[in-house]
């Protein structure tokens, strides 16, 4: 199980899967792929600011058809009590996100160099 940061998601719908690494996307092509629901309200708010052109109902829809990508259903207490330590950041998208993963410790697929020196399952390199 691997999730994947907003940034590689939209990557993945856009097709620039030249930019992840190819033994990421190797790791991508063989495991179970699962977001926070609030990567859905990130690329929400990036469609918003016109940073991309599509919704990110839309950008996660298209993407569960075509690669099996999963929204995280884990109850959202859980997710926010672990964000809650993620005090490494401001961001909140960041925070969830991490936190989500860092239930299960699983791995999070991100090229974000703050979220790689604050979580030890990231995936880039």
């Amino acid at each position: 199980m691997i999730y994947l940061d907003t940034h590689v998601v939209a990557w993945l719908y856009a097709g620039k899967i030249n930019i992840i690494p190819d033994n990421i996307q190797s790791k991508i092509s063989r495991e179970e792929l699962l977001i926070s629901p609030v990567v859905i309200l990130e690329l929400q708010y990036l469609f918003e600011v016109g940073r991309v052109s599509k919704k990110g109902s839309e950008v996660v829809y298209d993407l569960e058809k075509r690669i099996g990508l999963k929204i995280c259903e884990l109850p959202f207490e859980d997710v926010i009590k672990s964000a809650l330590k993620q005090k490494w950041t401001r961001d909140p998208f960041d925070r969830i996100i991490v936190g989500q993963a860092n239930i299960n410790s699983s791995k999070v697929v991100t090229k974000d160099s703050t979220i790689h020196k604050n979580y030890k399952h990231t995936l880039w390199d």
